[in-house]
């Protein structure tokens, strides 16, 4: 195992956006940690059989990175459940894509290898949301569940600004064709997010689908980021199931939390 004492803040390589500037938020890449192989380096998933003391190395060097946030994240299934998240959350992780909160001191954190992690703030009502969404999750419409959730709790849409993080691209997302005609039939003007490829075969432009789901709940198109590269041409920096061939690999956590 890599030596744990060479560590330095600095090493963390976490993307921001100025989308959402007032949080403490970041789209973590895979280096600065300590796990191996498949898991290189910096993996903050305990669930999918990387080395126990990486992980809790790789989760040392993030919170002295970010000290004083407790993280809550959710056992991702790939659906459109978001839950409301409170100081107390602690390390349960029930099953479900989203959460939401208005609470400080709370980090909400959601883990991609290639899905799209979409952190959002209405930074004057002082509320946030993280959201996982994969091709599943975006036909079940979580980006419009999250924002409902957090109009919920007292956000209104047309103020809250959003940042999708790194996500596989429409140059790399390949998809068996009916796939495709599902998001066309199910998503109105989906159909302008794909094209064609080899026979058989469609590419879908993943983060299109959710920004144009985020206008369509209610936020202005310009309140939209996108932040970092597609992560199965950027799989050195980020983790990427397709980049691996499928395999189990490491994943990322796309944070956010209030500033204090």
């Amino acid at each position: 195992m890599a030596s744990f004492d060479q560590f330095t803040a600095a090493a963390l390589d976490a993307a921001t956006s100025p989308h959402l500037a007032g949080t403490v938020h970041g789209f973590m890449g895979r280096g600065g940690g300590v796990s191996a192989g498949v898991y290189a380096t910096f993996n903050l998933a305990r669930w999918i059989g990387d080395d126990g003391e990486a992980v809790a190395e790789n989760w040392r060097r993030w919170r002295a990175n970010y000290p004083g946030l407790a993280v809550a994240s959710v056992a991702q299934v790939h659906g459109a459940t978001i839950h409301r998240v409170g100081r107390g959350w602690g390390d349960a992780r029930p099953e479900g894509d989203g959460m939401v909160t208005a609470e400080s001191g709370v980090a909400l954190g959601v883990f991609t290898a290639d899905c799209a992690p979409i952190l959002l703030a209405d930074r004057a009502r002082r509320v946030i949301g993280a959201l996982h969404a994969g091709w599943r999750g975006t036909i079940a419409g979580i980006a419009g569940a999250g924002v409902r959730a957090m109009a919920e709790l007292g956000a209104r849409p047309e103020a809250i600004r959003a940042a999708i993080g790194p996500t596989i691209g429409l140059c790399c997302f390949a998809v068996d064709l009916e796939l495709a005609e599902r998001f066309a039939r199910e998503i109105d003007g989906a159909a302008a997010f794909a094209r064609p490829g080899r026979p058989g075969k469609a590419y879908l432009d993943l983060r299109g689908i959710n920004r144009m789901l985020l206008e369509r709940a209610g936020l202005k198109p310009e309140a939209i980021d996108e932040v970092g590269p597609c992560t199965r041409c950027a799989s050195d920096r980020y983790f990427s199931r397709r980049g691996a061939g499928g395999v189990t690999t490491g994943l990322q956590m796309s944070f956010i939390a209030l500033a204090v």
